[in-house]
């Protein structure tokens, strides 16, 4: 029997690798004939570099950068050779040569701030400009960005700011760091000496524009610390701000309708009007990248899960969109979570015990995720 094991991330308990690595020592244990295939995937969030380039064992460089509130913060970038991936992925791609691949989680997410400090007014994407900055230095002749589990609500320009752009107030005085709080502020964007960059691929599942009822500041801003009394304020700036960089880069300000634009609190928006980015959806290019097709067609069974399994599991990505592509080929799939927020038949498996509190949950959660796949097989 060829089990194929692909998790996503158990948000504050455990990465991918772990939770396939968890979810593989319970299958060893129960049915120590059967073959497993550990599969971690990545949704664009924490984890994005690391889970791809280690799927083929690209070298990885970790470096310092600013995070979301300015502190210093350690950031992995990935270098991947072209003819390391599998064809459909350079397709998808249109790659050519190195690529660089960053994640604005590691460098701009909310995970990097406690709880009590996440204020999208006061949050900066900064260091991820300084990510796809030493990507280019480095050699880079394409960037991926992921740009899931952001921290922030600044349409990209604290990395637009790390590049080179200048945000400039009523007496040409550069703001440095151009978080929301400072917006009311700049009345000019110069990025008249802002530095190149390769081409720029960011993926994303996020179909969400850039501003109105589905953008980014009404849709992800409370989950980023925004006060309902707040939201109108941001979201004025933010449409003011937007016109600004398209008039400092002739571009058509229609590109905030853009679906992807409003994702990661407007970073596809930056990155597009600045540098021409290009969103490619996500899960599908991990899906490329990891030769999932394959995978799967070569699995009798297939385990999958993630930390909170609901109806935007169900929109096509990660765990979700591995579901429905398991059940159109007819192979058996269980999903383990530490919670469900579907409608679930006996394939779905909620892993955390009723009544336990999340805070004692969390810290168990490889036992609870090993215990849940016993019972299962």
């Amino acid at each position: 029997m060829r089990v194929l094991i692909a998790f996503d991330k158990f948000k504050d308990a455990l990465g991918a690798q772990q939770a396939c690595e968890a979810a593989a020592q319970a299958l060893k244990q129960k049915h120590p004939d059967w073959s497993p295939d550990l599969c971690p995937l990545t949704d664009g969030g924490e984890g994005f570099s690391e889970t791809l380039c280690g799927s083929i064992n690209a070298r990885v460089e970790v470096v310092r950068v600013s995070g979301p509130r300015g502190d210093p913060v350690s950031a992995p970038v990935g270098f991947v050779a072209a003819d390391a991936l599998p064809a459909a992925a350079r397709r998808r791609l249109a790659l050519g040569g190195t690529l660089a691949v960053a994640g604005l989680a590691s460098a701009s997410g909310y995970e990097l701030i406690p709880r009590a400090l996440r204020d999208p007014w006061h949050t900066t994407t900064f260091g991820t400009g300084e990510l796809l900055a030493h990507a280019a230095s480095a050699g880079a002749e394409t960037i991926l960005l992921g740009v899931g589990g952001s921290a922030t609500n600044d349409l990209g320009f604290g990395a637009l700011a790390a590049l080179g752009f200048r945000f400039l107030d009523a007496t040409d005085a550069v703001i440095a760091v151009p978080t929301p709080a400072t917006w009311e502020r700049i009345v000019r964007i110069d990025g008249s000496a802002a530095r190149a960059l390769p081409d720029v691929r960011i993926a994303c599942d996020v179909t969400n524009p850039l501003l109105g009822p589905r953008g980014a500041t009404a849709t992800f801003g409370p989950q980023k610390g925004l006060r309902a009394e707040d939201a109108a304020r941001l979201e004025a700036q933010a449409a003011r701000l937007a016109a600004l960089l398209c008039a400092a880069c002739d571009r058509p300000l229609a590109l905030a309708d853009t679906p992807g634009a409003g994702a990661a609190g407007g970073m596809p928006f930056g990155l597009m009007v600045a540098y021409g980015a290009l969103l490619v959806p996500g899960f599908d290019l991990v899906s490329d990248w990891l030769d999932l097709p394959a995978r799967l067609a070569a699995a009798d069974l297939v385990l999958t899960g993630e930390g909170r399994f609901d109806a935007t599991s169900l929109g096509g990505k990660g765990p979700g969109g591995l579901v429905a592509a398991a059940r159109r080929l007819g192979k058996p799939v269980h999903v383990f979570a530490g919670s469900l927020g579907v409608a679930a038949d006996a394939s779905f498996h909620a892993i955390t015990p009723a009544g336990l509190p999340l805070a004692a949950a969390l810290p168990r959660t490889a036992e609870f995720l090993a215990a849940a796949v016993a019972r299962a097989l």
